[in-house]
């Protein structure tokens, strides 16, 4: 059995998209996926497949999802190798990557397009792209950053998800 932790992008915020975990738990546990566990709503899973292809993977949530729930998300499927590696690749000190965001990209983008994504900065913010990760700190707090995932699914052709260092921490205790 192959162990994965799973992100979904974009639901239960500001009432759009609504998911109800208990719901979503009982649906991928009856859709051939075991020990489904999730933490807080916004769509954030551990689980179990014996399914090592995780496009196959990907494709058969986004499936089960739109046909119970009536709406696409994109859904991102890393291991909890994948996840560990991520979370230890951040650049920042300690005391800067407990306050930071962890974007979390579908796959790691072209060098050409990241060279275009990297040149814009704004005082109080920081971020690194790293692999399939980009990794954010913002002095005010992420409420108030002039940066937005949306800029970066652009420049990089990928799409992403944002998780914060407690978010990161948790899903990694709970996929050991």
């Amino acid at each position: 059995m192959n162990k994965y932790i799973v992100l979904l992008k974009g639901i239960n915020v500001g009432g759009h998209k609504k998911v109800l975990m208990a719901e979503l738990r009982e649906l991928l546990s009856n859709t051939n996926f075991q020990n489904v566990q999730t933490y807080i709503q916004s769509g954030n899973l551990i689980l179990e497949s014996p399914e090592k292809d995780v496009k196959k993977l990907k494709l058969h949530m986004q499936n089960a999802i739109k046909n119970h729930f009536g709406f696409e998300i994109s859904v991102l499927i890393k291991t909890p190798k994948e996840f560990q590696q991520i979370f230890n690749a951040c650049p920042f000190p300690k005391d800067i990557k407990q306050l930071s965001y962890f974007v979390i990209l579908d796959d790691a983008p072209n060098k050409d397009l990241l060279n275009d994504a990297s040149v814009k900065i704004y005082d109080g913010e920081l971020y690194e792209i790293i692999n399939d990760c980009i990794y954010f700190y913002f002095e005010k707090g992420f409420g108030q950053s002039k940066f937005n995932i949306n800029f970066f699914e652009r420049k990089l052709n990928t799409i992403g998800t944002a998780r914060n260092f407690k978010t990161m921490v948790k899903l990694l205790s709970l996929s050991t």
